[in-house]
């Protein structure tokens, strides 16, 4: 996999750049200028990334991934993970059929959802999983593969399925390892 150089990243003017970011050159990025990006974060190949977007420190965002911010936002704490084909979005049309939907529509006959997404720290997103828009995954929640996110979640759980559901109680072990890993930066 092949990634931007810092001066490529420069270019593209970014809201806010970290240091050790890497975006993959296969990567769609648009309206940089609403993207903060941490430290040591990463986007792979075929990733989407666009809108309101605030990504922390260690965030990876795996291939094929879907960041759809648009105006009310996704915030991505410290050390969340997006695996393969995730997908996140803060907008939606109406899919009741009260009003018309898709892009080509002009706005009057349609109604879109929006509300801001928050993915807090120390979450995992399984591949193939959706979030859905005004979600909060909270801190240290892990969303099983192919699961379908319609609700905010508790802290540090583990979910699945499609709607997800809480299956149990996650361990808080990486919390030690986190504090050690941050430490040893120093």
């Amino acid at each position: 996999m092949a990634y931007l150089s810092r001066c490529q990243l420069e270019q593209m003017e970014f809201a806010s750049l970290g240091k050790n970011v890497k975006i993959s050159d296969k990567a769609s990025i648009y309206e940089a200028g609403k993207i903060h990006i941490g430290d040591n974060s990463r986007i792979d190949d075929f990733c989407v990334v666009s809108g309101k977007i605030e990504i922390g420190r260690n965030v990876y965002i795996g291939p094929f991934g879907l960041i759809a911010g648009g105006s009310p936002g996704i915030v991505f704490e410290n050390f969340v993970t997006l695996a393969y084909r995730t997908q996140v979005f803060s907008q939606s049309d109406d899919y009741s059929g009260a009003t018309m939907t898709n892009p080509t529509v002009p706005s009057h006959f349609k109604t879109e959802i929006k509300k801001a997404v928050r993915l807090c720290r120390h979450s995992i997103v399984g591949a193939g999983s959706i979030i859905t828009p005004g979600v909060i995954v909270a801190e240290g929640t892990s969303i099983g593969a192919a699961s379908l996110v319609l609700s905010t979640t508790e802290a540090w759980s583990i979910y699945i399925g499609s709607p997800a559901r809480k299956l149990k109680d996650r361990k808080r072990d990486l919390l030690t390892l986190a504090e050690n890993y941050l430490g040893s930066e120093m």
